[in-house]
């Protein structure tokens, strides 16, 4: 008799993001006429860039012909994006990658979710608090997270991200085997300085900890002294795995790809005491269970980092930095604390009167028709917050700040 992975029907029924579309789906049925502006879900509205959608096209043209047919290409990506991702992410920023040590994916969200397979299921995990669903729900799948207990998981250390501590984690006062860290942070918009950075590397080192960091929003940092990559750290190399998305960098999120780093020089420890290289682990993991990005997407990543690409990229992201200033302003200027939105295209906003979460969530739907996405739904201390996203056409956003203005 084959048996169920009960640690699956621990999970919440519905993503948080499918609970959000449920609600507003609910809401437009009833009011057909209500014309909803969604700044909730984090999805880009730019096109592509004009250099991407040429590569794309040459990439298509290419396999239409003999010569230039891909078939199944190295699991682990092409070696003309792994070059090209070292020569512009790392090597300006004086860190010294090898190709070997960068793994193409289809988009950052796969591997935070599965990176998880390469350490034992009773490893403890600490994660910032509040934070993307998907780390804490991918360690229930595995049975890692423990029991559910008031909307806390027994086995999770939960590090609150707060007014009180300029939303920087504080370290651990206990042993924790796996730390969960994101920066620019999705979903408060903050960002951390390298001298806290640094703080949780030497942590690391001193404790045997490993880290896993997700850099998904770094391009869009405005201030050369904040760190873009946990690399930039000495040592970071013996402690953590960093993750990269092309998503919200160049508007993948329909093309689908990004990169893992996993350097060679990070070890993990077996019951044994014996220290063994993830490289190679992840390495083998990808090659049994990933066929590779396709050819078409990894000449499209690979065309962003041309003149033209960078240029381009650049305009985008000012765009949506642009609606962040704006919403962010205009926010502030009626007495609501924001906090994000400066070097990130998430906006944290404060709930007035201390409202929670869902409860605003369904006043701003029902009275000003702009979908927000709660903040309780990214973990405990999210409560009494809503997190609001710039990646809209200007005149949506611009016309749903307006309505909230009148509304409150």
């Amino acid at each position: 008799m084959a048996l169920i992975n009960d640690h699956f029907l621990k999970l919440t029924k519905n993503y948080l993001f499918a609970d959000i579309a449920k609600k507003v789906n609910a809401f437009k049925a009833t009011h057909p006429k209500a014309n909803v502006i969604s700044l909730g879900i984090g999805d880009v509205t730019r096109p592509l860039p004009p250099a991407v959608l040429e590569a794309m096209h040459k990439a298509v043209d290419e396999m239409g012909t003999v010569e230039g047919f891909h078939g199944y290409g190295p699991e682990q990506g092409y070696a003309f994006l792994r070059e090209a991702i070292i020569k512009h992410d790392f090597l300006p920023r004086g860190v010294k990658l090898d190709a070997t040590e960068v793994f193409v994916n289809d988009g950052a969200k796969s591997d935070t979710g599965n990176i998880q397979e390469l350490v034992r299921w009773d490893n403890s995990v600490g994660v910032a608090d509040p934070i993307y669903p998907v780390y804490i729900d991918s360690n229930i799948m595995i049975g890692r997270a423990g029991v559910n207990v008031d909307g806390r998981w027994s086995n999770i250390t939960y590090m609150p991200c707060n007014e009180q501590n300029n939303f920087v984690p504080q370290i651990p006062d206990h042993k924790v085997d796996i730390i969960y860290l994101c920066y620019p942070n999705n979903p408060t918009g903050t960002v951390i300085t390298k001298e806290e950075l640094k703080k949780w590397v030497d942590y690391a080192i001193k404790n045997d900890v490993l880290i896993f960091y997700d850099a998904a929003y770094e391009s869009y940092i405005q201030d050369d002294s904040i760190p873009h990559s946990i690399y930039e750290i000495r040592g970071a190399k013996k402690v953590a795995i960093e993750f990269h998305s092309y998503s919200k960098t160049a508007g993948f999120t329909g093309v689908r790809c990004g990169y893992t780093v996993v350097p060679k020089e990070l070890t993990v420890s077996a019951l044994d005491g014996t220290r063994y290289p993830l490289n190679p682990l992840w390495e083998r993991r990808q090659c049994t269970k990933f066929n590779g990005t396709s050819y078409i997407s990894q000449r499209a990543a690979e065309s962003i980092y041309s003149p033209e690409g960078k240029q381009q990229v650049r305009e985008i992201i000012g765009y949506y930095m642009t609606n962040a200033k704006i919403m962010r302003e205009a926010l502030t200027g009626i007495g609501m604390k924001v906090y994000g939105g400066e070097h990130a295209p998430y906006l944290w906003v404060k709930t007035p009167n201390g409202e929670t979460s869902w409860r605003f969530f369904e006043q701003m739907l029902y009275s000003a028709q702009v979908v927000c996405t709660p903040g309780v739904g990214f973990g405990p201390a999210g409560e009494g917050y809503i997190r609001l996203t710039s990646f809209g056409e200007r005149a949506n956003c611009e016309e749903a700040i307006d309505r909230i203005k009148k509304w409150l």
